[in-house]
């Protein structure tokens, strides 16, 4: 989803994308905690928004402004259509600050798209654009390449993964607070298991 040359991966996709990930209990029930700690009216942004489903959908449902970004088109449409009253963009993951302040950003296996050094240039964005209750979501396949060459649902790609440890400093280094970071098995496709990594950090002034 993100960037230029995986776009035309996630348009092949299109809503097969959806049909994947058939263990999503996890990323719905971080939106739910992230739901409870923001006030009405939340600004949220969701980097990498995909289909809106089902994060988009939650937060929408929750009574939130959403921003999605997505450089899909194809994913964007089916995201106005499964999660529609946000506010949907076509655009690069990279450029966050254009779309403005936020009270929260979730990046459900968005950020892993990027290079590692994109990766760490965009927390670093994330935390200048966080107000409020300043709160971010993020998740990851556990591993330790950059840009490493897969074929995802039968389209190329490339991803980049973090171990563990080294996933919990990258987001410290951007200036955040890491307050959990869960190793989580699931099937990511069906057929295929993968380790995936959830964390919830936030800014301390």
């Amino acid at each position: 989803m993100p960037t230029e040359n995986t776009a035309p991966a996630f348009d092949l996709i299109g809503k097969r994308y959806d049909e994947s990930f058939v263990e999503r209990d996890v990323q719905i029930a971080e939106t739910a905690w992230l739901i409870e700690r923001l006030p009405a009216g939340a600004r949220v942004l969701d980097l990498g928004c995909g289909s809106g489903l089902p994060s988009a959908k939650q937060l929408l449902d929750a009574g939130f402004e959403v921003v999605g970004v997505d450089e899909s088109q194809v994913m964007l449409d089916l995201a106005a259509e499964q999660a529609p009253g946000a506010t949907y963009l076509r655009d690069d993951l990279r450029d966050t600050a254009k779309f403005g302040e936020f009270d929260a950003v979730v990046a459900y296996f968005a950020l892993l798209m990027l290079s590692k050094s994109d990766i760490e240039a965009t927390l670093a964005a994330i935390r200048a654009q966080l107000r409020g209750e300043k709160l971010l979501l993020i998740s990851m396949v556990q591993g330790d390449f950059d840009t490493f060459p897969v074929n995802f649902l039968g389209s190329p790609t490339t991803v980049s993964a973090y171990p563990p440890d080294q996933l919990r400093q990258v987001v410290a280094d951007a200036g955040f607070e890491v307050t959990q970071l869960l190793e989580v098995e699931a099937m990511a496709e069906p057929g295929r298991i993968e380790v995936q990594l959830y964390l919830r950090a936030k800014v301390v002034d």
